[in-house]
C-alpha cells in the first residue's frame, strides 16, 4: 500500500465513521475516534460483504462498505456497553 492508498483509506474511514456516529444518533468520538470506527468498520464491512457475496468497487463503494461496517460496529459497541 503506497502513501496515496493509506491517506486515502483514512480520509474514507474518517467519513464512514463520522456519517455512522450521525445515523446511530450519537455524539461521535471525536477525529481520532471516529477514524477508529471507521477503519475498523472498513475490515469490518468488507469480511461481512464477502460473506454475503457482495462487492462494491471504486471509491464510492469503498465509502459505502466502510460506512455499513462502521454501523455494525456502533450497534455492536452499543449492545455490549448495555450488558
Amino acid at each position: 500500500m503506497n502513501l496515496e492508498n493509506l491517506i486515502l483509506f483514512l480520509l474514507i474511514g474518517l467519513i464512514a465513521g463520522g456519517l455512522a456516529s450521525r445515523i446511530m444518533k450519537g455524539h461521535g468520538f471525536g477525529w481520532v475516534g471516529d477514524l477508529v470506527v471507521g477503519v475498523i468498520g472498513a475490515f469490518l464491512g468488507g469480511w461481512l460483504f464477502s460473506l454475503l457475496g457482495i462487492s462494491l468497487g471504486g471509491v464510492l463503494g469503498a465509502l459505502v462498505t466502510a460506512l455499513m461496517g462502521a454501523i455494525v460496529l456502533l450497534y455492536l459497541l452499543r449492545l455490549a456497553k448495555k450488558a
